[in-house]
C-alpha cells in the first residue's frame, strides 16, 4: 500500500474576524470618539452659537497703513462779499446776476436825497467856520499891531521922562532947579517905566487870548471838516463799486426798490479765489492740520491743494474743512460744483494691520474675537492708527490671526462663541 499525506493534515476552525479588520474597526471607533469629544468640547467651551455667514472675518497681516480722508465736497468762493446800502434810498442796478465785473466798476447806485441835503448843509456850515477863522486871524494881527503901538508909546514916554531927569540932575548940580523939581521928574520916570512894563505884559496876554480864540475856531473848523468828509464818503458810497474782479452773485432787492440803511443790496463772487468745502468725520478731524497736502479730483484729473481751515465745531458727527487750490485748478469752476478731495494724513510702513470693521469701535477697540476653527474667543488688543480700510494692531495679535471684524456686536459679553457653518 502506498501511504498518502492524510496523516499530516490538520483541520483548522475558521476565525470570526481577521486581525486587520479588528485594527480597522478600532481605528474607526477611536476616530468617532475623538470627533465626538471635539464636538463636545466645542459645545462645552462655547457660551452661544452664531451663524458664520453673518460675520465678516479678516486675517491679520503686515503692510503699509495709509491714513487718508476721501470725501465729496462743493466748490465755494473764498471771497464772496455782500455789499450794503450806506443810507436809505432807491436802488438803481447797473448789472444783472451773472454779469462779469471788474474791480472798481459801479454796479449799483442809491439815490438818497436826505443824505445829499445833509451834505450840502454841512458844507455851508463849514464855509461859515472858514470865514470865522479868517476873521479870527485878522483879529490876531490887529491885536498885535495895537499892542505894538501901546508899547511904542510907553517907550517914548519913558525916554522923555529919562531925558527930563537927566536935565534936572545937571541943573540941580548947578543950583538952577530945586531938589523938589528933580524928585518930581524922577517919579515921572518911574511911572513911565511901570507903564512900559505893563504895556508889554498886556500885549502878551492880549496876543495869547486872541490866539486861544483862534485855536478854538480852528478846532471847530477841523471838526466840521471831518463831518463834511464823512458825508462826502457816504455820498460817494451811494455808488456801489465792485471790490473784486469777479461775477455778480445775487441781487438782494428788485430794481428801483427802496432799501433801508445797512440793508444788503448785491453780492459779488471772486472767481479767482475758489475753495473746496468737504465734511470730514470727527474721528479723522482731530488728526487734520493746516497746510496738509490734498488732492482734488475732477473726472480723471487731479489737482494739488492744501488744507486751509478746519472748523472747531462738530455738526452731525462731521467737521467742515476748507481746501484751497494750488497753482493749478480746473477750468470753469462754478459755485456749488461737486468735486472729490483726498487728504493724506500719514503713511506707516511695515505695521501689523487688519481690515477695519465694527470691532475697532466696540469698547473703545480694547478687545476683539479671534477665530480658531469653529470657536471665536474674546481677547484683549490694543489698536493704533486707523484708516478708511485698515486698523493698526499694536498688541494682542500676531500675523496670520483671524479676527471677527464685523458682526461681533451680537456676541454681547460672551468670552467664547461657536460659529456654525
Amino acid at each position: 500500500m502506498i501511504r498518502d499525506t492524510s496523516g499530516q493534515d490538520r483541520v483548522l476552525t475558521k476565525p470570526s474576524v481577521t486581525r486587520r479588520r479588528r485594527i480597522s474597526l478600532a481605528a474607526v471607533a477611536a476616530g468617532l470618539v475623538l470627533g465626538l469629544g471635539y464636538v463636545a468640547r466645542t459645545w462645552l467651551v462655547s457660551d452661544r452659537s452664531f451663524d458664520r455667514s453673518r460675520m465678516r472675518i479678516a486675517t491679520v497681516h503686515r503692510g503699509t497703513l495709509v491714513r487718508d480722508v476721501v470725501a465729496d465736497g462743493r466748490v465755494v468762493a473764498a471771497n464772496s462779499p455782500t455789499l450794503y446800502a450806506i443810507a436809505a434810498g432807491t436802488v438803481d442796478f447797473a448789472v444783472r446776476s451773472g454779469d462779469s465785473v471788474k474791480r472798481g466798476q459801479v454796479i449799483a447806485t442809491i439815490s438818497s436825497p436826505d443824505l445829499q441835503s445833509k451834505l450840502a448843509q454841512e458844507q455851508s456850515t463849514l464855509a461859515g467856520l472858514q470865514s470865522a477863522l479868517g476873521r479870527g486871524q485878522l483879529d490876531v494881527e490887529h491885536g498885535r499891531a495895537n499892542a505894538d503901538k501901546v508899547i511904542a508909546q510907553a517907550d517914548v514916554d519913558r525916554q522923555t521922562a529919562q531925558r527930563e531927569v537927566d536935565v534936572n540932575r545937571e541943573l540941580y548940580s548947578k543950583g538952577v532947579v530945586s531938589e523938589l523939581e528933580l524928585r518930581r521928574s524922577e517919579d515921572l520916570l518911574a511911572k513911565a517905566e511901570i507903564a512900559l512894563k505893563h504895556a508889554r505884559i498886556d500885549a502878551g496876554l492880549g496876543t495869547k487870548e486872541l490866539q486861544f480864540d483862534l485855536g478854538t475856531k480852528q478846532q471847530g473848523l477841523d471838526r466840521q471838516q471831518e463831518i463834511v468828509r464823512d458825508l462826502e464818503r457816504q455820498v460817494a458810497a451811494l455808488q456801489i463799486q465792485s471790490p473784486v474782479d469777479g461775477q455778480v452773485g445775487q441781487l438782494m432787492v428788485a430794481q428801483r426798490a427802496s432799501v433801508a440803511a445797512n440793508a444788503p443790496v448785491i453780492s459779488v463772487v471772486d472767481l479767482s479765489a475758489f475753495e473746496l468745502e468737504i465734511k470730514v468725520p470727527d474721528s479723522f478731524a482731530r488728526d487734520l492740520g493746516l497746510g496738509m497736502a490734498a488732492e482734488i479730483r475732477e473726472g480723471t484729473r487731479t489737482y494739488p491743494g492744501k488744507v486751509r481751515s478746519v472748523s472747531p465745531e462738530v455738526v452731525d458727527g462731521e467737521v467742515a474743512t476748507r481746501i484751497e487750490f494750488g497753482d493749478q485748478r480746473p477750468a470753469g469752476l462754478r459755485q456749488n460744483q461737486r468735486l472729490t478731495a483726498r487728504i493724506l494724513i500719514d503713511t506707516r510702513p511695515d505695521v501689523l494691520e487688519v481690515d477695519r470693521g465694527q470691532f475697532a469701535d466696540a469698547s473703545g477697540g480694547h478687545y476683539a474675537y479671534f477665530v480658531d476653527g469653529s470657536v471665536a474667543e474674546r481677547r484683549p488688543i490694543e489698536i493704533g492708527a486707523t484708516s478708511l480700510s485698515d486698523v493698526e494692531l499694536l498688541s494682542g495679535a500676531k500675523e496670520g490671526d483671524k479676527i471677527v471684524v464685523s458682526g461681533a456686536d451680537a456676541f454681547g459679553t460672551a468670552m467664547r462663541v461657536r460659529l456654525a457653518d
